[in-house]
């Protein structure tokens, strides 16, 4: 039979399939027919370049018939403790591309059906391997970023030692405000985000495509949940001082210790004058790149929930009047404050 009346037949196959995968072994089989290298049809069809290769192998020696699904085995035989250890270390540890799927470099149940069956010789179903992998303690979950300067061991120092140090010297009265300070940027044209709607009627929100913006500088009393906030349309380190400046005239007495992070307007030469003549004010950074540890960080997040995200705001200052209303209201209600932001550490 020549090669046209081969893709001729797998077309007539093609129609008739009732079953997707074996439509889509019949597919495979015709693309490397019409040219297409194994690689090529195994990243349309998110398939390894194993499983098509299989799927050539079976049709030249047994032909259409050969890529019939076989009849289901019922429940695969269990994989031993050995095999088990080392299917959790590979989808852990290693991308599929490092045990020999090319090009891919994300584990779908799919690929890693695939590796059982050509490792151990036992088939799973999709379903099956969600379920194998559940038991050895995976989830799905999306991944998150990490920053790639930041250093554990710092981090760790500052949440067993100095933080715990900063609590103790707050008890016994050595310090008598602890703050956690940082900064944000508040858009007019703010991100979607999930949200109820009824079915069909998702809600569409008008924008400018603008992005005009205030800049927002916040600190938090650990102790009492109390927020003092100051808008700006500059975050720059005459902005800073004038925040610094707040945080005075709100404790006007009493020693006052402010967590902060190491940006640049923090370290600027010019704020020591300013922390000379103001003794009392004293600040201590956080590792570098290590913005969770800021508790701070947990406000700009609640702000865009309650706030920001899905509004259209026609006028920018209608932000600032939102923003102001905002942490008017946490502070009428500083309980929350620490339940929602203060007891990460």
């Amino acid at each position: 039979m020549n090669r046209r009346d081969e893709i001729q037949n797998l077309n007539e196959a093609m129609r008739e399939a009732s079953n997707k995968r074996l439509y889509e072994r019949y597919l495979a089989v015709r693309l490397y027919l019409e040219g297409h290298t194994f690689t090529e049809i195994g990243t349309l069809l998110n398939r390894a370049y194993q499983t098509i290769s299989r799927y050539w192998t079976t049709y030249r020696k047994n032909g259409l018939e050969g890529l019939e699904l076989d009849h289901s085995p019922g429940k695969p035989v269990k994989l031993t403790d050995v095999q088990l250890d080392e299917l959790a270390n590979t989808v852990e540890k290693k991308q599929p591309a490092d045990v020999g799927f090319e090009a891919h470099y994300t584990w779908t149940l799919q690929l890693i059906a695939d590796w059982i069956e050509r490792e151990f010789k036992q088939r799973y179903t999709q379903k099956g391997v969600s379920k194998l992998l559940q038991r050895l303690g995976f989830s799905y979950t999306k991944a998150t970023y990490t920053l790639a300067n930041a250093s554990a061991e710092e981090q760790e120092e500052f949440r067993t030692n100095t933080f715990p140090a900063l609590k103790k010297q707050l008890l016994e009265g050595e310090i008598d405000h602890l703050l956690f300070e940082d900064e944000a940027m508040i858009r007019a044209y703010q991100a979607l985000q999930y949200n109820w709607f009824r079915k069909g009627q998702q809600r569409k929100i008008i924008t400018t495509g603008k992005h005009e913006g205030a800049k927002l500088f916040a600190a938090i009393n650990y102790e009492t949940g109390h927020i003092t906030h100051r808008e700006e349309e500059q975050c720059d380190v005459n902005a800073f001082l004038r925040f610094l400046g707040d945080i005075l005239e709100e404790y006007p007495e009493g020693k006052i210790f402010m967590v902060l992070d190491n940006s640049r307007i923090h370290h600027a030469s010019q704020l020591k004058p300013f922390l000379d003549k103001h003794k009392r004010l004293h600040l201590v950074f956080l590792p570098k790149y290590s913005p969770k540890l800021n508790l701070t960080e947990g406000l700009w997040k609640w702000v865009r929930q309650d706030v920001i995200n899905n509004v259209y705001f026609k006028k920018f200052y209608r932000i600032r009047l939102h923003v102001s209303k905002f942490m008017k209201r946490l502070n009428a209600s500083p309980q929350k404050v620490i339940d929602r932001l203060l007891v990460r550490l």
